[in-house]
C-alpha cells in the first residue's frame, strides 16, 4: 500500500477530520482533545478571562451572493468567540496572495474586511502578508486570530447542554453553502439564495442579558446536523429534534433536492445553535427576534437523558432517524 496522504475529506468538518485530529495532530502536539473541540479557548488573564480563536478561510469563489472571503473571515472569527459568550475585541489578519491576483480584487476584499470589522466592533491589531507563485494558491487565502473577554459569571460551553434544555436555532439553515455553490463559474442554474454570513456578537450579548444559556455552537462546516451531533457528544446527552420545526427556505430545499444534498449538512455562516433552560427560552426568544440576525429564531428540539451523544430526528411521517456526522463535506471550499 502507498503512503497515507491528506484528502479533501480531511478538511470537511466530518469524521475524517476528527480522525486526523485525534490520531495525528492532538497526540503529536500533546493537546487535550475536549479542550480543542470548543469554538474558542478560554484562558485566565489578570483580572479577566479571555477567549482566543483562530481560523483560515479558503472559499471559492472569493465573491459570492451575500458576501465575500473578507466578510466571511471577520464574521467567522467574531462568531467563534461569541459561541463561548465572549465579547470580541481584536483580530489579527494574515493574507496569502497568489501571483496574478488583481489589485482591485484585493482592494474590494480589504474594504469588506474594514466594513464588517466596524459592524462587529472589533479592531484589526496585527497582520502578515505573503505572496506565493502563480498556481500555488486559489487567488487569496485569509488566516485570522481573534481575542475577546468574558463578562463575569459567563459559563457557556459546547459540553454544557443539560437534560430539560430546549434547542434553538436563529433562522433558516443552508443558505451559505447554496449561495456559494450558486456563485461558482459553471453552475448551470440560478439558486436565488444569498449567504447568511453575519456577525452574531450583539445577538449573543442580547441573549445572555435575557436569560441563562448553557451551550452555543455555530453550524458551519457539516451544517446543523454536525453541530447537533458535536454538542450532544460533548454534553453526553441525547438530542431529540422535530424535523418540521427546522426553518429551511423553499429555494434551498429545491436546490438540495435537485443535487441530492441534505440541507441539514449544508454550511451556515450566520447561524447559532443554543441549548437553553426551558424556563428561560421565551425571554431569550423575544430578545433574539428583535435582532436582525435572529428574527426567525425557533425551538427545534430538546435535550434528554437518553443515549449519550445521539441525535434523533422526528420526521413529519412519525418515524425516527438517527443523525450522524458525515465523513467529509457535501460542498468543498465554502468557508
Amino acid at each position: 500500500m502507498g503512503e497515507e496522504v491528506i484528502t479533501i475529506a480531511h478538511g470537511g468538518g466530518g469524521t475524517r477530520m476528527r480522525e486526523l485530529l485525534e490520531r495525528e495532530i492532538f497526540p503529536i502536539l500533546g493537546l487535550n482533545e475536549p479542550y480543542f473541540s470548543e469554538d474558542a479557548a478560554i484562558l485566565d488573564a489578570p483580572g479577566k478571562k479571555i477567549a482566543v480563536t483562530t481560523d483560515s478561510y479558503v472559499v471559492q469563489p472569493i465573491f459570492f451572493p451575500g458576501g465575500d472571503i473578507g466578510k466571511l473571515a471577520i464574521c467567522g472569527t467574531v462568531n467563534d468567540l461569541s459561541m463561548r459568550g465572549a465579547v470580541p475585541l481584536f483580530i489579527t489578519l494574515g493574507l496569502v496572495l497568489e501571483e496574478g491576483l488583481p489589485l482591485n480584487t484585493l482592494r474590494k476584499v480589504l474594504e469588506s474586511i474594514s466594513l464588517w470589522a466596524k459592524e462587529a466592533n472589533v479592531r484589526i491589531v496585527a497582520g502578515d502578508t505573503k505572496v506565493v507563485g502563480r498556481g500555488q494558491a486559489d487567488g487569496l487565502y485569509i488566516n485570522t486570530s481573534g481575542v475577546g473577554y468574558l463578562k463575569d459569571n459567563c459559563e457557556i460551553s459546547l459540553s454544557a447542554a443539560r437534560p430539560g434544555d430546549l434547542l434553538v436555532i436563529n433562522g433558516y439553515i443552508g443558505d451559505h453553502g447554496i449561495a456559494v455553490l450558486g456563485g461558482r463559474d459553471g453552475t448551470p442554474f440560478e439558486t436565488g439564495v444569498e449567504s447568511d454570513c453575519a456577525p452574531l456578537s450583539r445577538l449573543v450579548s442580547e441573549m445572555i442579558s435575557s436569560g441563562e444559556i448553557h451551550a452555543l455552537h455555530d453550524p458551519t462546516r457539516g451544517g446543523l446536523a454536525s453541530a447537533l451531533k458535536e454538542m450532544a457528544q460533548a454534553s453526553r446527552c441525547e438530542f431529540v429534534i422535530e424535523e418540521s420545526s427546522i426553518p429551511i427556505r423553499d429555494n434551498v430545499k429545491a436546490v438540495c433536492e435537485m443535487l441530492g444534498l441534505d440541507p441539514l449538512y449544508v454550511a451556515n455562516e450566520g447561524k447559532l445553535l443554543a441549548s437553553i433552560p426551558e424556563a428561560c427560552v421565551n425571554d431569550i426568544l423575544r430578545a433574539m427576534r428583535k435582532n436582525p440576525y435572529g428574527r426567525s429564531s425557533v425551538v427545534i428540539g430538546k435535550v434528554v437523558e437518553g443515549r449519550a451523544g445521539s441525535v434523533v430526528l422526528l420526521t413529519p411521517m412519525g418515524t425516527k432517524k438517527i443523525l450522524r456526522i458525515p465523513s467529509g463535506e457535501q460542498l468543498p471550499r465554502i468557508c
